[in-house]
């Protein structure tokens, strides 16, 4: 099993994915177990001292006026976390609570946080356990950071509350025991230094660029099939061409395109003598709209790994041993990519659902039947599909509207402003699944498409694709129910098996139109320190 080492330095995404999907190990730095001694020993002098300190010798928020003596700062912290631990509706996927939770190690990690090292190592020994806490979907403002979802987690850490543990919800006393972990006894601000993030937003947003990095492939692989299915050219797709716009984005998708169409008899059939002048947009401008998508992709990427090398918490423990308040668990950055991440998602999954009408009429699809039936009047072929995946773009367009728009003051006025960024969040995971699924009606309904056209066979890469599509799902004949290969298709789609066929069998180097996205995804900032 892949060991992830966290340091006092940024974790990379894909870390992120593997500890939050894969079940990947931790472990903390000596560099970090320095760091978190260093910062401790400070909160323990101020701790000691008759000067009121918010977060260590005081109430919180609005209630920060009170100042806490010694005896009753651990029910101070129990209290919080309780009282916090406020969340409702359904769970929230491991995936997601397990990348809050590593994200919260790793800036406890960073040595600004004043936690004590038995502290932070209970949050890795109980991610290494596969210990889940059980997360509510609904409690956070995106304001002090993910409150409420974070306190699920530290009530799980105190050993109250429920975990998953390994499917099975329990009492995480039970599971702690069970695995032969001690519940951690708070010490002065620990309660605020495990709750005061940004976590769950950012975790949310890492997971939502790992998949949409794959998606907004796979959205050029289903354009690339159905410029082929509806006999269009790829003409449109010439570097030179793409160089009188440049525009990152738009060169990589165009590149990407023509390669994955590289030798393709079907498109070579129509090449001369094709009396249309210019196809429709939905292909014409595939790699503007796709383009401008990964474009919006790189800046979310920017913004993320600037989050991913920041420490959030409040107050801070600096290095010259002052601890101060501030700011920065404010989600306003992390809110506003996740909502503009929403646009683009929606707008290529419209541009999709434009594409597959085109092959279900008679009048726009080249010679293909209606709606693609084996016996139209008898058979409806794919007309369903489209009203599915119409139903699903209509949805993206609603989950596009942006949640960092929105404000809620809370506290007693205290926190008068947040910024919604877990409910951006929220709607991003959603967006993502359903352009998941968007995507795999237009595939589906390109691959039959081209296979009507036989005997004219599609190119290498688009083939390999459909030839994985057609261990799932059948080709053309009678109706059928219809469900099962959509799910099939989607399946494909979500684990990258159709995208990964169609590269290793593209004519042309398809992987050089990466290189600019890779050295942008390392070339980000990070915390001072190791970078494990």
């Amino acid at each position: 099993m892949a060991l992830v080492t966290v340091g006092v330095g940024a974790l990379a995404p894909e870390d992120v994915v593997r500890v939050a999907r894969e079940g990947a190990t931790v472990e903390l730095s000596p560099e970090a177990r320095d760091a978190i001694k260093r910062a401790r020993a400070y909160v323990d002098e101020l701790a000691a001292s008759d000067v009121p300190v918010y977060g260590i010798s005081t109430g919180f928020g609005a209630l920060a006026t009170r100042h806490i003596e010694p005896g009753l700062r651990t029910q101070l912290q129990k209290s919080l976390i309780r009282s916090h631990a406020a969340g409702t509706g359904p769970r929230v996927e491991d995936e997601v609570v397990r990348a809050l939770m590593l994200l919260r190690l790793s800036t406890l990690a960073s040595g600004h946080t004043g936690v004590r090292l038995e502290t932070a190592e209970a949050y890795a020994s109980m991610l290494n356990a596969g210990l889940t806490p059980v997360v509510r979907e609904y409690g956070s403002l995106g304001c002090s950071g993910d409150l409420a979802p974070l306190s699920h987690c530290a009530l799980a850490v105190m050993g109250e509350g429920e975990v998953d543990d390994h499917g099975v919800v329990r009492p995480a006393a039970e599971a702690l025991a069970a695995h032969g972990l001690e519940p951690v006894e708070l010490a002065e601000k620990e309660g605020l230094a495990l709750i005061n993030g940004t976590d769950g937003m950012l975790g949310m947003l890492v997971l939502a660029l790992h998949d949409l990095r794959r998606l907004l492939d796979t959205a050029d692989l289903a354009a690339a099939m159905s410029i082929e299915g509806l006999m269009a050219t790829d003409r449109v797709l010439a570097a030179d061409l793409q160089a009188l716009r440049p525009h990152p984005g738009q060169a990589e998708s165009a590149a990407h395109m023509a390669a994955l169409l590289a030798g393709s008899p079907i498109v070579a059939s129509h090449r001369h003598g094709d009396g249309r002048v210019q196809d429709a947009y939905s292909m014409r401008c595939a790699p503007q709209v796709h383009g401008a998508a990964r474009d919006t992709l790189e800046h979310a990427t920017t913004v993320a790994g600037r989050e991913l090398a920041s420490a959030i918490d409040n107050p801070s423990v600096l290095d010259d041993g002052r601890i101060e308040s501030h700011g920065n668990f404010h989600g306003a950055p992390l809110a506003y990519v996740l909502d503009f991440l929403a646009i683009p998602v929606a707008d290529v999954a419209s541009m999709s659902e434009r594409r597959t009408d085109r092959f279900l009429d008679v009048t726009r699809s080249q010679g293909l039947p209606p709606f693609l039936a084996d016996d139209p009047g008898v058979d409806s072929g794919h007309m369903i599909a489209q009203y599915t995946q119409a139903a699903m773009v209509s949805e993206l367009k609603r989950l596009a509207a942006p949640a960092s728009v929105d404000s809620i003051p809370s506290s007693a006025m205290q926190e008068d402003h947040v910024s919604m960024g877990w409910s951006a969040a929220r709607k991003l995971r959603t967006s993502v699944d359903l352009l998941t699924r968007v995507l795999a009606v237009e595939i589906l309904t390109a691959a039959r498409g081209i296979d009507l056209r036989a005997p004219l066979v599609p190119s290498a890469a688009t083939g390999a694709a459909i030839a994985v599509l057609r261990t799932r799902v059948a080709g053309p004949g009678p109706d059928r129910h219809l469900s099962p290969d959509l799910e099939a298709a989607t399946e494909l789609v979500r684990d990258g098996s159709l995208l990964d066929a169609a590269h290793s069998h593209a004519e042309t180097d398809v992987f050089a139109v990466v290189r600019r996205r890779v050295a942008t995804e390392t070339s980000g900032s990070a915390r001072t320190g190791d970078h494990s």
